[in-house]
């Protein structure tokens, strides 16, 4: 009878645990995801932006060689990420294909142009610049027109500031959120314990050789489920970099060093600052509140 109450006590204190664990690791996996989502914001955003593309159309006077020299020139802009030239006849493919029938044999001609595309570092993508590096643009000598999607790029701007900014606020929330519910789950846990803090405190224990067990036991299991939460993020970054290999995501080493620190520092703070609080609190409670 004795020896199947102590397993009974056992198994419920493994699941105690398990499921502090599980919480601990759950909470921190989202937290670092949300990290992760706030330092790839900038990424992200000036991945979207380097895709938008100013065109400019040549004059049919323009010669191959002036062509080329115009095109050299663009590439070592410090606005340009990328110059391409496209030729009227390869414009003309493309947009067949995209209408799904050959123009050219309706009109007897080719009406496009000869074109070179710029895609632009996403440091100069705002409306302000790229009106000022199209005016520029517009006045080369062999440039009959420059054209880029004008309410794309304000659309995209505006865009990126909103997301950055509620982004930000998610973080501060959900970090927060994250220290309620690990408290709550850690809270819990040494609830299931007030009697013997109690009992231990009347047989003339001091505060501090109560709370130490508490806290070392907590902080470890704070540690396993930053371990849970970091494998699994590890587990989303692996994934997203086999899928989305244009992201780069394992290229800033450091930064995700830094990520990954934090999410484990953070895991073992607030369990070691939850379980002193709940801790004290029993320990400051009379022997008939323990019941309420």
């Amino acid at each position: 009878m004795g020896r199947s109450f102590e397993q009974y006590q056992k198994r419920k204190l493994i699941s105690s645990y398990f499921s502090v664990v599980l919480s601990i690791g759950l909470v921190l996996f989202l937290l670092g995801a949300l990290g992760l989502l706030l330092l790839n914001t900038k990424k992200m955003a000036d991945h979207f932006k380097e895709q938008i593309t100013i065109s400019l159309f040549l004059k049919d006077s323009a010669k191959e060689v002036e062509v080329d020299q115009l095109l050299k020139s663009l590439e070592v802009m410090e606005y340009t990420k990328l110059a391409t030239y496209v030729s009227k006849e390869a414009a003309a493919e493309k947009h067949s294909e995209e209408i799904g029938e050959n123009f050219l044999e309706f009109l007897g001609y080719n009406p496009l142009k000869n074109s070179i595309d710029i895609q632009l570092n996403a440091d100069f993508v705002s409306p302000e610049q790229i009106e000022e590096i199209a005016a520029e643009l517009s006045k080369k000598k062999h440039v009959d027109e420059v054209s880029y999607d004008k309410p794309l790029v304000g659309l995209l701007s505006e865009n990126v500031k909103r997301i950055s900014f509620w982004i930000l606020v998610a973080s501060a929330v959900f970090t927060f959120i994250a220290m309620l519910l690990i408290n709550s789950s850690i809270r819990l846990s040494i609830y299931s314990k007030r009697f013997i803090i109690k009992t231990m405190q009347m047989v003339g224990a001091t505060k501090t050789f109560i709370r130490r067990p508490f806290i070392w036991t907590n902080v470890k299991l704070g540690m396993l489920g930053a371990i849970l939460a970091l494998l699994g993020l590890g587990g989303v970054l692996y994934y997203l970099d086999q899928n989305f290999p244009e992201m780069d995501l394992f290229h800033d080493i450091p930064q995700l060093a830094i990520l990954f620190g934090s999410v484990f520092v953070l895991g073992v703070l607030i369990s070691w600052i939850s379980t002193y609080m709940a801790a004290q609190r029993f320990l400051n409670l009379r022997t008939d509140e323990l019941y309420y």
